[in-house]
């Protein structure tokens, strides 16, 4: 559950460094690009505590990968909506239904 947690935080970090900027299309690339660094540092706090504490606990790294390759659509789509204001439209979720059939085959044995 903490390496869970960890991606949620390390995620939500990372969309902001990678999308947040968006919102500002007046600001020079040169600003964006360091607030974006900025805040991708506090993402790596995170990420490499989760994937560290995710291996211990029995996780694969193709298993990690998957995991947070979910949390990031989950927190993506949560920013899309919330802070872009645009639309959730149906084939997004049907694609995100193909993504968790992966999740399923990722880790059955």
């Amino acid at each position: 559950m903490r390496t869970i947690i960890l991606l949620f935080i390390s995620n939500t970090f990372m969309t902001f460094a990678w999308y947040g900027h968006l919102k500002y299309e007046n600001v020079p690339y040169w600003k964006v690009i360091l607030a974006s660094w900025g805040i991708a540092f506090f993402e790596y706090c995170f990420m490499v505590p989760a994937n560290r504490l995710g291996a211990q606990e029995g996780f694969s790294g193709f298993q990690l990968k998957t995991i947070q390759e979910v949390i990031t659509l989950t927190v993506f789509s949560l920013f899309a909506i919330f802070i872009l204001k645009e639309p959730l439209r149906w084939n997004y979720l049907v694609s995100f239904l193909f993504i968790l059939g992966a999740v399923y085959f990722m880790f059955k044995k």
